[in-house]
């Protein structure tokens, strides 16, 4: 089956049924093909054509803070690495934000650039670098300082998911996961392709490094884990059942020894990371509304709990030893797609939705 996304106007309410087609059926209406696309340009371009969003604060007695909320959906969130003192968000409105979290909440910078939804972001293991991937079909490396577009890369196809190599002496190395069924990999340094991984038969949606960064695993909507050594373009471990459904978000326990995966079947499977890769069948986390949604599965930094939002806009907690349901949170209206531990301070999350809103929770 080809993947093509074709031109069409959408707005919030009909962006559940468009995204959930795309994962179905491998088309469906662009979703950034709105008023957004007048910021195609330049940077300069984009400062005087970008619509001023309504901005109003929200008061929430549940939690410590809301963030400034914006009349966009939020597709992804991630802590500045190692503090947490700093958010970074992804949304429908083509841009990449940055937030203060422990003094007034607001957007500290904007970065502009691409011309359609952001889709994925990833830090640098120091935070001064990040990706972000787009629906115009462009992975974007960003100074996170100065707001400059260091490099650009793109095959013509959709980024669904990028990552950086973790080890330290390997961060110029980018993998993407993308619409046509392969994993790209670039040396940022030459800004040349090094390397393509191409046996998926459906779009990859994640990228999970493990076994100290020798092996990563991939997930697609083939409905298939497929594991990579690094740098070498063979699978060489192939997982894939009649019972399996697509798994579009994928966390490593702090252990590192397992893999939490959300199924689009409303559960979380466990899988080892060991060489055989197993299904923990005494392990399984349900109770969540997630069929359709690409709902982001964490762990907390000691690895006691689970956490994942679903299409409700709940946030479910598990223990991880007992798997039974610790605690819900309504957290948002609409879906609540993401979802991170704070990196000190294990008494704190902060999550996101459709409904605009990025909230930080104790």
């Amino acid at each position: 089956m080809s993947y093509f996304v074709e031109n069409a106007s959408i707005d919030s309410f009909a962006f559940d049924q468009q995204y959930n087609t795309f994962h179905s059926h491998g088309y469906a209406a662009d979703p950034s093909a709105s008023a957004v696309n007048r910021y195609v340009g330049d940077s300069d371009a984009l400062k005087k054509k970008r619509r001023r969003l309504e901005k109003k604060r929200v008061v929430d007695k549940e939690k410590d803070e809301v963030l400034d909320k914006e009349e966009v959906e939020n597709l992804a969130i991630r802590f500045f690495p190692k503090y947490g003192h700093l958010i970074l968000s992804a949304g429908m409105d083509t841009e990449v934000k940055i937030w203060d979290v422990y003094g007034s909440g607001k957007c500290m910078r904007t970065y502009m650039g691409h011309s359609k939804a952001v889709r994925d972001i990833c830090f640098s293991n120091d935070g001064t670098k990040f990706l972000s991937a787009g629906y115009d079909k462009n992975i974007k490396y960003w100074d996170t300082e100065t707001g400059q577009v260091i490099s650009t890369f793109s095959t013509g196809k959709l980024p669904y998911v990028v990552k950086l190599n973790p080890d330290d002496d390997k961060q110029n190395l980018l993998l993407s996961g993308m619409s046509d069924k392969k994993i790209m990999q670039w040396d940022m340094n030459t800004g040349e392709i090094t390397q393509e991984y191409d046996q998926h038969l459906g779009a990859v949606n994640t990228i999970t490094f493990v076994d100290n960064n020798r092996r990563f695993i991939t997930s697609s909507d083939d409905k298939s884990l497929r594991v990579w050594e690094f740098g070498i373009p063979v699978v060489i471990k192939y997982i894939s059942e009649p019972h399996m459904h697509s798994m579009p978000a994928i966390s490593v326990h702090p252990n590192s020894n397992w893999l939490a995966a959300q199924s689009l079947d409303n559960q979380i499977l466990v899988y080892s990371t060991s060489d055989r890769f197993q299904l923990n069948k005494k392990k399984r986390f349900a109770g969540h509304i997630s069929a359709g949604y690409a709902c982001q599965v964490n762990f907390s930094p000691d690895g006691r709990f689970v956490m994942s939002g679903d299409g409700d806009g709940k946030m479910w907690f598990w223990d991880w030893k007992t798997c039974k349901v610790f605690r819900t949170l309504k957290c948002h209206q609409g879906v609540s797609i993401g979802c991170e531990w704070h990196p000190l301070e294990q008494s704190k999350v902060a999550t996101c939705g459709w409904d605009g809103l990025i909230k930080f929770w104790d």
